[in-house]
């Protein structure tokens, strides 16, 4: 038996269920394979008071510390964010509150190895907890983790050193893995690891008909993603903004909103784009299957999901070079590959219109995209790094 405890701040729970939510379907899928066992920590950070008396906050401090989740033995330990340092002080208030956590539960049933999901501030923290174990660690690079807290100067030395003592090394694609050995690491120590996605939810639908479910007409662009500046969200609308008779969905919710409706407004297209603010995961396959194209600008990102999914459903994707976008759109059935830019993103959307690829094509780009495949590569991975310890 390989017992494993995944550790992950970036974890779903009832005040953000969407939040990290591919880690949970990756730690469910990996739990499910015969002979593995495992518990999860997701720490929560609340800031000083009394930044912690928001409603938000609040919230998450009244959620339990240990629950069952989506059939998952998860605990919540908090621990205490100084605003306005940087992030500098996260893991050692991390490591204090996970110690108990974590003695308890190595009391409980000893545990093989640490699995940290996200790179800061749950990588320094696994490392070292994996000393105080006698365990072997891995950690995951997914994308903001390393292009924001590994170039910060606040926290970049603690990302690198943590690449450089861990056990093992995943990324979610070719270019992430570049990003983590550009911290110092050998890249020969990063196994690329791909996301996985539910292909029996995601799949084509009669897109006609859904489009008339949605109360469109016409072409759907969707741009999916939270409303940040690093999503990319406006470069889509001032594309679609040249593409008359177009309509764009934007899904996710985020501070950049109002200025979003502005800029649609400023452009003359406020009737032809709705903020459809979030909505929950298992509402996204109609909504991607109704899409002629998913377009997504980003400045950044190890390999979205958004991506995966949309293709899936049979709907081609418009996404700049970012990351793991050479990993997914590997032909042009698959869409696009443009700069950021509203003519370029215009003229691919156009290009992607005019090609009107078949859905199951589109779809099977994507087929080894499983959370079966995936759960298998982290369970050989896991299982080497202990193997190799003992």
């Amino acid at each position: 038996m390989l017992n494993v405890l995944t550790l992950s701040s970036l974890f779903p729970d009832a005040t953000r269920p969407n939040f990290g939510i591919f880690v949970e379907r990756q730690t469910a899928a990996l739990a499910s394979r015969p002979g593995v066992a495992v518990r999860v920590v997701a720490p929560i950070g609340l800031p000083v008071w009394p930044l912690a008396r928001s409603a938000r906050f609040r919230a998450q401090a009244a959620l339990p510390l240990r629950e069952n989740w989506a059939g998952l033995d998860v605990s919540r330990p908090r621990f205490v964010t100084i605003p306005g340092t940087g992030g500098r002080f996260h893991v050692p208030a991390l490591i204090r509150a996970l110690i108990p956590v974590l003695d308890r539960l190595y009391d409980e049933a000893r545990f093989d190895v640490i699995d940290a999901s996200f790179f800061f501030p749950d990588g320094p923290a696994a490392v070292a907890l994996g000393r105080r174990y006698g365990v072997p660690v891995s950690i995951k690079a997914r994308g903001a983790d390393i292009h924001l807290w590994g170039r910060a100067p606040a926290t970049r030395h603690q990302v690198a050193r943590a690449a450089m003592q861990a056990d093992g090394l995943l990324a979610v694609s070719d270019a992430m893995a570049d990003d983590v050995a550009a911290l110092g690491v050998s890249k020969h120590r990063i196994r690329v690891h791909h996301t996985g996605v539910d292909q029996s939810r995601f799949q084509p639908i009669e897109r006609d008909g859904a489009k008339q479910a949605l109360g469109v007409t016409g072409p759907l662009v969707v741009s999916l993603g939270a409303l940040i500046p690093r999503k990319g969200h406006g470069v889509v609308i001032d594309a679609v903004a040249r593409l008359p008779g177009v309509t764009l969905m934007i899904v996710g919710e985020g501070p950049e909103r109002a200025a979003l409706a502005a800029r649609a407004e400023r452009a003359g297209i406020a009737d032809r784009v709705r903020l459809v603010g979030a909505i929950p995961h298992a509402e996204l396959p109609p909504l991607l299957g109704a899409a002629d194209v998913m377009a997504l600008a980003s400045a950044s990102e190890g390999l979205a999901n958004a991506w995966v999914e949309s293709l899936a459903c049979g709907t081609p994707v418009v996404i700049t070079p970012a990351g793991g976008a050479g990993d997914v759109v590997t032909s042009r059935v698959a869409g696009r590959i443009a700069l950021a830019d509203p003519g370029e993103f215009a003229a691919a959307i156009l290009d992607v219109l005019d090609q009107a690829a078949d859905p199951w094509a589109v779809r099977a780009v994507v087929r080894d995209f499983t959370w079966a495949a995936n759960a298998a590569a982290l369970h050989s991975h896991l299982a080497e790094l202990v193997a190799r310890g003992r």
